[in-house]
């Protein structure tokens, strides 16, 4: 697939086609827009909404195994199966919960390539039928890998020594936008960027369909801008979701061993007292 350096990390619209019906085969819908998978979704596929599932309450953290087991179970999972991801927003969410399983320490997801844009634009079969499965029986039992996630104080305690790449549009990288106009929730208290991040926007590395660039081009994306396989990397946007995207390019597509996301990202960031910041806008 491309020379991707993991290319089991992804399926292409032809073969979840083929294999709907396939026992060990569970699809999972992660929306920007929960709404969405109401208006139609993949046959057989469950909905997990970003904000109330994949987060731990009453604190602001990521669910925790036990958390994900329970997603897992309800979706139908046993031991034997593995999920498919896909989502709309050319599957921001879709791989932001693909990098909180792999934080996690669980190994049977894939990504969809292309999400929703692509599945649709070729007319293939939505439905608003709900499935029915019988709960799962899967446990995440893996150890939590620290070297997937960048949390606040090692963010801070890299500035300067590591390559941040903020995957924000150039007007939030400037400092004129808090957060894309279509999403003003969860806005940081400054504008901004992290100081030395270069500004390497999410969609860089997808074709107009939403599927994912080869890897020659990737590499030649990335590298112009210094950042190589031996390169520490953290990556960053608003709320972690579209450097998840870029995590997934880095990390499963490329093979760089040393990249994070930084799921706290701007909206965090932006808001702590004291932390550097620069900013380009005037």
């Amino acid at each position: 697939m491309t020379d991707y350096a993991n290319p089991s990390a992804l399926v292409e619209t032809t073969w979840l086609a083929e294999h709907l019906d396939d026992p060990s085969v569970r699809v999972v819908e992660v929306d920007m827009d929960p709404d969405t998978y109401s208006r139609g979704h993949i046959r057989g596929a469950v909905s997990w909404d970003w904000f109330r599932d994949l987060r731990a309450r009453p604190r602001r953290d990521l669910i925790d195994q036990e958390g994900l087991t329970r997603l897992l179970r309800r979706a139908g999972l046993d031991p034997e199966s593995y999920v498919i991801l896909y989502g709309d927003a050319s599957n921001w969410f879709a791989a932001y919960a693909y990098w909180l399983m792999q934080y996690r320490g669980f190994d049977g997801a894939k990504l969809l390539n292309g999400g929703r844009r692509k599945w649709e634009s070729e007319g293939r079969e939505l439905t608003a039928k709900l499935p029915r499965w019988k709960p799962g029986s899967i446990t995440v039992s893996g150890a939590n890998r620290d070297n997937r996630r960048a949390m606040r104080e090692y963010t801070l305690f890299q500035v300067g020594h590591t390559r941040f790449i903020d995957v924000r549009s150039p007007e939030e990288y400037r400092g004129e936008l808090l957060a894309p106009l279509h999403l003003p929730q969860e806005q940081a208290q400054v504008p901004g960027h992290i100081p030395g991040a270069v500004n390497i926007p999410w969609e860089a590395a997808t074709n107009d369909d939403g599927t994912f660039k080869p890897a020659g081009e990737l590499r030649a994306i990335y590298e112009a801008y210094g950042v190589t396989p031996e390169s520490e990397v953290i990556t960053y946007c608003r709320v972690g979701e579209r450097s998840a995207h870029t995590w997934f390019v880095l990390h499963e597509l490329l093979g760089y061993p040393y990249v994070r996301n930084y799921d706290g990202s701007w909206a965090e960031y932006g808001s702590l007292i004291g932390a550097p910041v620069e900013i380009l806008a005037r």
